[in-house]
């Protein structure tokens, strides 16, 4: 594997990791069997996003590379090839955790340079993910940005976030922090096949519950909507209706996107589940990553009607940063896409 000199392109860093940096673990239990840890010492965590991006945030941290959740349409596969790791299932059980990452980010913030900007969390792969149980690095990474007053926001399908709510809560009465949940549909069926490491939807509404019963305003990002198999009319009323009886103070959805690395594994799942739809989505994805904008913006039209009906909006233009969709970076949306200025 490719863990020395490895950089992110052009303008990345010399290294990522340094000589000697990575240790690897795999842990005999019932919850990590058959996952492998790579422990490595990170030479930064704050992330600046590609310039291309439009995401309403400028710098990510990422304490974790490869995810255990399995989604098997997950964007950020691609990602694991860089390290020359297998971005199937080598992205669901080769996790690399950045060790250090929580004194790292301690030590970046308090430099001259840094100007307190928001920093974005589980944009990449989910910062509450199983191995967070193990290796509890968002407890620190909380801390340091509550120390310095540093806005920041959370995305996540993990429903251990409610192990941090009471820092979560010491941040919020300092600083802007913004949670968003992500649950695409509430078909029980579809989630054990396409999120199969993820706690159950109910699972996540009801942490939702929790966080805003709390005092923490909590969104939902109603993604993936998946063509053909999440998104008819009675599947996205069961959505929005448990979103909205969860408390959620808004609800944005996002159509499914295929990038590279991640279009290959879906496509190789959707032939083995539901081949009758190979033919379907490869014409409705024949332009690129994105489905038609036609077809984005009758989800969202639908979505933002049952949301208005239940009593739930979509969020504020102005709280474009208390929540985080994924990272882009191939480019800019297509026009009239779904945007996540609606977060």
């Amino acid at each position: 594997m490719r863990w020395e000199n490895l950089t992110e392109g052009p303008a990345g860093p010399a290294a990522l990791f340094g000589a000697g940096a990575v240790v690897t673990r795999t842990i005999d239990t019932p919850e990590f069997r058959g996952i492998t840890f790579h422990e490595v010492r990170a030479r930064s965590i704050v992330n600046r996003v590609p310039g291309a991006s439009r995401m309403p945030f400028e710098w990510t941290v990422n304490p974790y590379r490869g995810c255990s959740h399995a989604c098997v349409y997950c964007f950020a596969r691609k990602t694991h090839g860089y390290l020359d790791l297998d971005t199937g299932l080598g992205f669901d059980s080769q996790i690399v955790v950045k060790t250090n990452a929580p004194e790292l980010l301690r030590r970046e913030l308090a430099a001259p340079r840094w100007t307190g900007a928001h920093i974005a969390m589980g944009t990449n792969v989910d910062c509450y993910q199983r191995a967070e149980g193990r290796y509890r690095l968002m407890p620190g990474i909380i801390e340091a940005l509550r120390d310095r007053a540093n806005p920041f926001s959370i995305l996540t399908k993990g429903t251990l976030i409610l192990r941090d709510l009471p820092l979560l809560r010491e941040a919020a009465e300092v600083t802007e922090v913004g949670i968003s949940v992500s649950v695409g549909f509430t078909d029980t069926p579809l989630w054990r096949t396409v999120e199969p490491g993820t706690p159950s939807p109910a699972a996540r509404l009801n942490a939702v519950r929790t966080l805003t019963d709390a005092g923490i305003e909590c969104g939902v990002l109603m993604a993936p909507v998946i063509p053909f198999l999440g998104d008819s009319p009675a599947q996205l009323r069961a959505t929005v209706r448990a979103v909205a009886e969860s408390g959620a103070t808004s609800v944005t959805p996002l159509v499914l996107h295929l990038r590279p690395g991640a279009r290959e594994w879906f496509t190789a799942w959707l032939g083995e589940h539901h081949p009758h739809l190979v033919e379907r989505y490869e014409r409705m994805y024949a332009g690129g990553s994105y489905a038609p904008t036609w077809y984005q913006r009758m989800i969202t039209r639908q979505v933002h009607e049952l949301a208005a009906e239940f009593g739930i909006g979509p969020a504020r233009r102005g709280a474009t940063r208390r929540t985080a969709g994924p990272e882009r970076r191939d480019g800019p949306e297509p026009a009239g896409a779904t945007q996540l200025t609606l977060l």
